[in-house]
């Protein structure tokens, strides 16, 4: 006896069969999980540092491992401290992308938290403009604070600050409707001069940071703190070139996890074991798979046929590999 056929369901421009898309949700909702398990497991790392924004505008947190924390009981995955806060959560479709990018004497070591392009959309905005009272704040008593965003026109961030004094508010009202960077805005020395909190948004979540804007040439918090560059911001990237981040797909946050050789504040460590290994099982789950092969045959001693790398990633992957392997051999 014939069994049932499952029916196909057809799109425009394909025909899917319903087993297939069955079982493309059921991995997609166990991506998902795994995305949610990586967040939580780092979040409880202090030596994990964070980062969301795109070329040019980035938030960052990090916090010290004797430094009071507040964890969030909301249901986003997060913490607060006195200097900034940070609030995540695994939207569907959320995918991690880890790799290692070599450099002369080290290496970076990321996890980027990417989107489609059609799921990344934020607000777009060209001109600064009043968004009001910010009730997902991550503190209670910040959420009658008055939200701005820069209008910086990122695609998948909104770059926002928080303000409370009501002479900032009513400047900046006035200066709503106009580009943040054009010349004789008097927004951008007055938001210098008040340091509000910066508030970075993106789909996953939010990065905020309650430190001090540095005078310029005055080093900034080790800590939580945002970066705005306007000739960065002016090439239109949402990356760096060094990243190897599929096409259609843009990092929109990004973990980086404790590093063998380098704290979170840059300063430099004696390599350390368990940290070279935790990052290897990150690649092992989330990296591009020729780009770890070819790490690991580096590690194990090969040196890979220079014909058969091709491209940037797979050149910096291999120096990576190589700096390691020469403080493991050390």
């Amino acid at each position: 006896m014939m069994g049932l056929r499952l029916p196909v369901i057809r799109l425009p421009c394909q025909g899917v069969d319903l087993c297939d898309l069955i079982t493309w949700g059921l991995r997609m909702r166990r991506a998902e999980r795994s995305a949610e398990a990586l967040l939580r497991a780092q979040m409880a790392d202090p030596h994990c540092a964070w980062s969301l924004g795109s070329y040019g505008a980035v938030a960052t947190f990090r916090r010290d491992a004797e430094e009071a924390v507040r964890h969030l009981d909301d249901g986003r995955i997060g913490l607060a401290t006195n200097r900034g806060a940070l609030a995540l959560t695994a939207p569907p479709g959320l995918r991690p992308i880890a790799y290692e990018t070599g450099f002369t004497g080290g290496w970076s070591q990321v996890v980027a938290l990417c989107l489609t392009e059609a799921a990344c959309a934020m607000g777009r905005r060209t001109v600064l403009t009043e968004l009001g009272a910010d009730p997902a704040a991550v503190r209670p008593q910040d959420r009658s604070g008055i939200l701005f965003d820069l209008g910086l026109d990122l695609g998948a961030v909104d770059a926002c600050v928080r303000v409370t004094e009501p002479d900032l508010i009513e400047r900046l009202r006035g200066a709503t409707g106009r580009p943040l960077f054009v010349p004789g805005n008097p927004a951008l020395p007055a938001l210098m001069a008040a340091s509000p909190h910066r508030v970075f948004l993106a789909r996953p979540g939010r990065i905020e940071v309650y430190t001090a804007i540095p005078a310029p040439g005055q080093a900034g918090d080790p800590g939580p703190h945002s970066h705005i560059l306007p000739k960065l911001l002016r090439l239109r990237l949402t990356h760096a070139a060094t990243a190897p981040i599929p096409a259609g797909w843009v990092p929109v946050a990004a973990l980086h996890p404790a590093h063998p050789v380098q704290a979170a504040t840059g300063r430099p460590l004696s390599f350390d074991v368990g940290r070279h290994a935790a990052f290897g099982r990150l690649l092992d789950a989330w990296g591009d798979p020729d780009l770890v092969a070819l790490r690991c045959a580096v590690l194990a001693g090969e040196e890979p046929d220079p014909a058969a790398v091709n491209g940037r990633f797979a050149r910096l992957a291999i120096r990576a590999a190589r700096e390691q392997r020469s403080l493991m051999a050390a």
